[in-house]
C-alpha cells in the first residue's frame, strides 16, 4: 500500500480577518516587502551588501509560477527553473495552486517586489497540486533530493498535526549533511499542541506567526476593575486615539428596541451574538449602527455558542455608504456571561484598540510538543504580508506559511556572510538574538506560543556569540532542588567577554552562574516547593549586545535516581515514598528510538544503552492518590554501537512481542503438520 498520509499545505487562513487582494502595477512602481522586511531588520543586511548572492533555497512546496516577471533575471532567462516535479515527474515545477508562489516571492523575489534576499537561487520541489494535501512520500522524496542538489536551506511550509517519524528522519538526515530547515509552525491555533511534523522536529527551526507592521495589525484590551478580558476587533473597525474609559451597559442583542429604556450615551454597549430567536439573523454593523445611533462610544458583542469568533463589520450585505463610527470587538461566550455579572455591581471599564505588530496571529500552531524541548523556535511576520501571485500580479495573504520564509531568506543572508555557519549554529544565532514579544496587556507571551520572540536580524547580523544549548530545561523537585548546566560559547570573532548576565525574576526559583574560560555555567535552585512549569530567560551582555537564553524550569512532585555502570541504566523513585509502580520511557534525542521498562518496588530492570549521545527519561510513577511525571536529561559517554545486538528485547513493544509469539507459535504448528504428512 502507497505511504500516502496526507499533509496539509499551510495555504493562508481561512478566518474572517485574513483578506487577500490583488493588486496591479504599473512598471515603473516598485513593491517592497515594505511592512515586514524592515521590521524585521532586513535593511541592515541589504544596506551592507547583502542580497543572498551564491546560496541556494529549496522550497517544498506547490510548485513556483515560472512565468511571474519578478522571477526573472535582467536578461529575461528564468531565475527559478531548477528543481524537480513530483506530481508530474518532470523537471518542471510550474505551480497551478498559488502557494508556493507566494512563499517564492517573500524569499526571493526580485523585480517589482524585492524578497527578503532577492539574489538567492531557488530550487522548486513541487510536491502537490492543488494545494490541499501531500503524501508523505513526496515530502521525504524532495528533502532527499534537496540533499542530493546542494541546497543550504530548506522551505517546508506544510505538515500535519501529528508525529511522522519518516519524515523527522528525512530532515534530520538534512541537517546532518548541513542543510538548515525551516518549518512553518501550522495554522491550527490558537489551540495548543498543535504543532506536528516536521515543524515539531527539534532540530528543524519552526517558525510561527505575528501580524506584521501594517496599520490592519489591531489589537484590542478591556480592563474591568482589574480584570482583563481577551476582546478581537471586527474586521471593520479603527483604531483610536485614547483608551476609552467609561461605564459598560448590557443592551440586549443591540437591535433598535433593545435601545428603549436605557441610557448608553457615552458608554460601551455589551451585546450578545444574533437575536432572541434561533434563526433570527442581526448583523454586527447593524449592531454597531443602533449602538452609535444612540450615543455608544464602544461595542462589545459576546458569542452565543460556546469560544471565540472573529465578526466582520463589512460584509456583502452592508450598503455602499456604511463605515463603522465606534470600535467594536468580539469576545468568548464565557467571558461575555462573567462581564454581564460583573457589571451589575462594578461597571467602570477602560477600553483600547491599537496597532500591535508583534502580536502572535490566533491561527499560529502552539506548543508544547515535547517536554524535553520548546517549540516553536521563533516567530516572523505571517499576516496581511506582500507578496508574489499565480497571477503574474502580487496579493496580501496571511498564514505561518508565509512566516518561514521570512526566516529563511533571513538565512540565506546570513551565510553569505559566514557560509561557514552549521544548521545549529544558525538556529542558536536567530534564537538569542530575537526579540521577546508581548500581547496586548504588555505580558510576555510563553514559549507554547511564541518561543524565543520575533526574528531580529540586524541584532542576528551583529551577533558576537554562539550559544551550545541555546535554550535550557532544568528538572527539579524537592529531592532535586537544584541543578546546573553548562552552555559553550564561541565568539564568532574569536572572542568571549561576557559583562553581564541577568535572569528574568521567578519567585519561587533563583539563579546563580559563573564563566570559565568559554562556558557559561547556570544554576537553578528550588526556594519553595510549588511544582508546575516556569518560564525565564537569561539575558548575557557582551559589547552591548544582549542575548536571551529562554529557560523552562519544570517542577515535580516525584523524583528519580538514575544509576549507570557500563552503559546500563538502572533507575531508583524517591519521592513518592508509597509508589507502587512506574513506567520508564527512555528515548535517543537523536533518533527517536524509544525503550520502556516497568519497575516496582520489588521488581526492578535496568536498560543497557549503547549509542553515545543525550538521552530524553521519562518516568510515570504512581501511587494511590494518583500518576506523577518526571523527566530527566541522561548523557551517555561512551559508544557501544558496535556490540548492540541485532534485537534487543526491550526495543519492542508488549503487543508486538505477542504477535510474534503468536505467529511462531502458528509456524511451528503448521510446520509439525507438514512434517506429519512426510513420514
Amino acid at each position: 500500500m502507497r505511504n500516502f498520509l496526507l499533509f496539509s499545505l499551510l495555504l493562508g487562513v481561512t478566518f474572517s480577518f485574513v483578506i487577500v487582494n490583488f493588486i496591479d502595477f504599473q512598471d515603473d512602481f516598485q513593491l517592497l516587502l515594505d511592512n515586514s522586511g524592515p521590521y524585521i531588520g532586513v535593511e541592515f543586511p541589504k544596506q551592507l551588501g547583502f542580497t543572498g548572492d551564491g546560496i541556494k533555497i529549496g522550497v517544498i512546496d506547490t510548485g513556483i509560477n515560472l512565468n511571474h516577471p519578478d522571477f526573472f533575471s535582467q536578461d529575461d532567462t528564468p531565475r527559478f527553473s531548477k528543481g524537480y516535479d513530483f506530481v508530474e515527474g518532470d523537471d518542471i515545477p510550474q505551480d497551478t495552486n498559488g502557494h508556493g508562489t507566494q512563499v517564492a516571492g517573500i524569499i526571493a523575489a526580485n523585480g517589482q517586489l524585492k524578497g527578503i534576499a532577492p539574489n538567492v537561487e531557488i530550487f522548486s520541489y513541487r510536491v502537490s497540486s492543488d494545494g490541499e494535501s501531500v503524501p508523505s512520500d513526496l515530502i521525504i522524496k524532495a528533502i532527499n533530493q534537496a540533499v542530493e542538489d546542494k541546497v543550504d536551506i530548506i522551505n517546508i511550509s506544510l505538515g500535519v498535526n501529528m508525529t511522522h517519524n519518516k519524515i523527522d528522519q528525512a530532515v534530520n538526515n538534512a541537517i546532518k549533511q548541513g542543510v538548515v530547515v525551516v518549518a512553518a509552525a501550522g495554522n491550527s491555533g490558537p489551540d495548543e499542541s498543535t504543532i506536528g511534523s516536521p515543524a515539531r522536529n527539534p532540530n528543524a527551526i519552526t517558525v510561527g506567526a505575528t501580524y506584521n507592521n501594517r496599520d490592519s495589525s489591531m489589537v484590542s484590551t478591556l480592563e474591568v476593575d482589574g480584570t482583563q478580558f481577551q476582546v478581537l476587533p471586527m474586521l471593520g473597525t479603527d483604531t483610536i486615539s485614547d483608551p476609552i474609559s467609561t461605564e459598560i451597559v448590557f443592551a440586549e442583542y443591540s437591535r433598535e428596541n433593545d435601545f428603549e429604556g436605557i441610557d448608553v450615551k457615552g458608554k460601551i454597549v455589551l451585546a450578545e451574538r444574533g437575536g432572541e430567536e434561533a434563526d433570527e439573523i442581526v448583523f454586527f454593523s447593524d449592531k454597531e449602527i443602533f449602538a452609535t445611533k444612540n450615543g455608544a462610544k464602544g461595542l462589545i458583542v459576546y458569542n452565543n455558542q460556546p469560544g471565540i469568533f472573529f465578526g466582520e463589520l463589512i460584509h456583502e450585505y452592508v450598503s455602499e455608504d456604511y463605515y463603522p463610527t465606534i470600535p467594536t470587538v468580539s469576545m468568548t461566550r464565557e467571558e461575555g456571561l462573567e462581564l454581564r455579572k460583573i457589571i451589575e455591581t462594578e461597571s467602570s471599564a477602560t477600553f483600547n484598540v491599537f496597532n500591535h505588530p508583534d502580536f502572535i496571529a490566533t491561527f499560529s500552531s502552539r506548543g508544547p510538543v515535547s517536554p524535553f524541548y520548546m517549540k516553536p523556535d521563533l516567530v516572523a511576520p505571517g499576516v496581511f504580508v506582500n507578496t508574489t501571485s499565480l497571477k503574474n500580479y502580487y496579493n496580501i495573504t496571511s498564514g505561518t506559511s508565509y512566516a518561514a520564509p521570512h526566516v529563511a531568506g533571513s538565512i540565506a543572508l546570513l551565510l553569505e556572510k559566514n557560509p561557514e555557519f552549521t544548521p545549529h549554529e544558525i538556529k542558536s544565532i536567530l534564537v538569542t538574538t530575537s526579540d521577546v514579544i508581548t500581547d496586548q496587556y504588555k505580558d510576555e507571551f510563553g514559549f507554547n506560543e511564541g518561543g524565543a520572540g520575533r526574528i531580529d536580524l540586524k541584532k542576528a547580523f551583529s551577533s558576537e556569540l554562539i550559544f551550545e544549548p541555546s535554550k535550557l530545561m532544568f528538572n527539579l523537585s524537592e529531592q532535586k532542588s537544584s541543578e546546573e548546566y553548562e552552555i559553550m560559547i564561541r565568539g564568532i570573532n574569536n572572542i568571549v567577554d561576557i559583562q553581564k548576565v541577568e535572569f528574568s525574576k521567578i519567585d519561587n526559583i533563583e539563579f546563580d552562574y559563573r564563566v570559565e574560560n568559554s562556558s557559561l555555567y547556570i544554576t537553578s535552585k528550588l526556594i519553595d516547593s510549588k511544582t508546575g512549569d516556569f518560564e525565564t530567560r537569561a539575558f548575557i551582555t557582551q559589547n552591548d549586545i544582549i542575548y536571551q537564553i529562554p529557560i523552562v524550569i519544570k517542577v515535580s512532585e516525584a523524583s528519580i535516581v538514575i544509576l549507570e555502570k557500563e552503559n546500563e541504566l538502572t533507575f531508583q523513585v524517591k519521592r513518592p515514598i508509597d509508589w507502587e509502580y512506574a513506567k520508564i520511557t527512555v528515548t535517543n534525542s537523536k533518533t527517536f528510538d524509544e525503550r520502556t521498562i516497568s519497575i516496582t518496588p520489588k521488581k526492578f530492570d535496568s536498560l543497557k544503552l549503547y549509542d553515545a549521545g543525550r538521552y530524553w527519561i521519562e518516568a510515570n510513577v504512581r501511587n494511590s492518590s494518583g500518576t506523577f511525571d518526571v523527566f530527566e536529561f541522561y548523557d551517555i559517554k561512551e559508544d557501544l554501537s558496535e556490540q548492540k545486538p541485532i534485537v534487543e528485547n526491550s526495543v519492542l513493544p508488549e503487543r508486538a512481542l505477542i504477535i510474534l509469539g503468536i505467529i511462531f507459535t502458528i509456524v511451528i504448528i503448521v510446520g509439525l503438520k507438514f512434517r506429519k504428512r512426510n513420514y
